[in-house]
């Protein structure tokens, strides 16, 4: 069994991440640090927590080699790895028309998602993004619990690896052709604070639109309608 007097470092910036952290960490053995920003998260920073693990649940950033090498550092990746290894699983899932995936619990390596694997556990894919992203943030801790508890030794992949392309924001445009199911999980995949939402523009106005829901035949949606920058 893991000492209560131990330390351990998250890192994350994502608004759900920070508020599952200050919901479940007082309720979790040692002593808990929070990093929140890419420029606190260097090696005189870490050295000074001392942490017996550095957990990533949600981190858009490189680790430096000099943190990963030293210390035990575990991110949570949505995908059931090393299908889906890179950027914006949620999205690409949702797009490729998974309605499930596997929450995963890797050691940090060099090559991004590569690196072996502590645990997975299933994650559904319904509703919008922030609503699944508070799902998996609530999970990653029981995740963290495990590990610490059981002191998990990760295995390596086994399998094809497939690798997500990061989305880039003007690939939030929505597209002009596909049936209203495809619309609806277009407009909900890009539904959480800090994505760019789905969007449509016209003439000097961006349409912007979320909160999206099947009805009938079609798709309700809210929409927000901003004046681009530059045009009119």
């Amino acid at each position: 069994m893991t000492s209560m007097r131990e330390h351990y470092a998250i890192c994350t910036v994502k608004p759900w991440n920070i508020a599952a952290y200050k919901r479940r960490s007082p309720d979790l053995p040692g002593e808990w640090y929070l990093i929140e920003k890419p420029d606190q998260l260097t090696l005189l920073a870490i050295q000074k927590i001392t942490p017996r693990y550095v957990f990533f649940p949600h981190w858009s950033w490189r680790v430096a080699p000099e943190i990963t090498e030293r210390f035990e550092c575990v991110c949570f990746h949505m995908s059931d790895v090393p299908y889906g290894r890179g950027g914006s699983p949620l999205q690409n899932l949702i797009a490729r028309g998974h309605k499930s995936t596997m929450l995963t619990a890797l050691r940090m390596v060099d090559e991004i998602d590569a690196g072996p694997v502590y645990l997975k556990r299933p994650l559904s894919l319904e509703g919008r993004a922030v609503e699944i992203y508070e799902r998996a943030a609530d999970l990653v801790y029981d995740m963290m619990q495990e590990i610490i508890t059981n002191e998990m030794t990760p295995v390596p992949q086994k399998g094809e690896v497939t690798i997500f392309p990061r989305r880039k924001p003007e690939q939030s445009s929505i597209p002009q052709t596909g049936s209203a199911e495809a619309l609806y999980d277009f407009i909900r995949m890009l539904d959480a604070p800090t994505y760019p939402r789905a969007f449509i523009d016209w003439g000097q106005w961006r349409l912007e639109f979320d909160q999206a829901r099947m009805l009938g035949d079609g798709v309700e949606a809210h929409v927000t309608i901003r004046k681009m920058n530059g045009r009119g």
